[in-house]
């Protein structure tokens, strides 16, 4: 897949690169680990990749990004060298699940991700750098952005982010909301 070209996979004793086994000479991917497959279509659908050694940048003309049809998309404990989030997960528009957590991405929150409307599960918690400092800002995307646009939205973990906007009662209208956590760091500003 050429998703895994892209990185240099650094093996860790502790983990095991799910992608080492995956083959791209012949072998249906729908068999690989870490991947799932619609069974009527063979369309991926999911893709899990947690603590699969990656490093390196995600650039928005990845293969990852031509995947239509996924659902779910998981990438913690990874290391994508301070990078910021590509604006091309817009192209991902029927993702369900979205962890980037614990990855090392960095900069600002993408307006994109709040193109996701069917996002259930959003989880961008705790990419710090190497003294613990949040990594990650929501400033040009506010949490009242993410309120009116993410409105199928149940779970939603910002722990270690900047944010720098207002608490708005959008947040209280996400009647879908049923676990919601900023965690320490970056949250200022007051309710309005």
């Amino acid at each position: 897949m050429q998703f895994k070209d892209n990185f240099l996979i650094e093996r860790q004793a502790s983990t095991y690169p799910k992608v080492n086994l995956w083959n791209s000479q012949g072998v249906d991917c729908c068999s690989w680990e870490g991947i799932w497959c619609d069974q009527d279509t063979s369309n991926v659908i999911g893709l899990d990749l947690s603590s699969s050694c990656l490093f390196g940048s995600i650039n928005s003309s990845s293969g990852l990004f031509h995947l239509g049809h996924l659902q779910y998309l998981n990438l913690p404990l990874n290391d994508f060298n301070f990078s910021m989030i590509p604006a091309a997960v817009e192209n991902l528009s029927k993702l369900t699940y979205l962890n980037l957590s614990s990855s090392f991405f960095s900069s600002q929150i993408p307006l994109e991700i709040s193109k996701l409307h069917n996002l259930a599960k959003l989880n961008l918690s705790f990419n710090l750098d190497y003294s613990h400092q949040g990594l990650l800002e929501l400033k040009r995307l506010n949490l009242n952005s993410l309120a009116q646009n993410l409105t199928k939205l149940e779970w939603l973990d910002l722990s270690s982010v900047g944010i720098n906007s207002p608490i708005t009662k959008a947040l209280a209208n996400m009647s879908s909301l049923t676990y919601l956590h900023f965690g320490q760091y970056g949250l200022l500003g007051k309710f309005l």
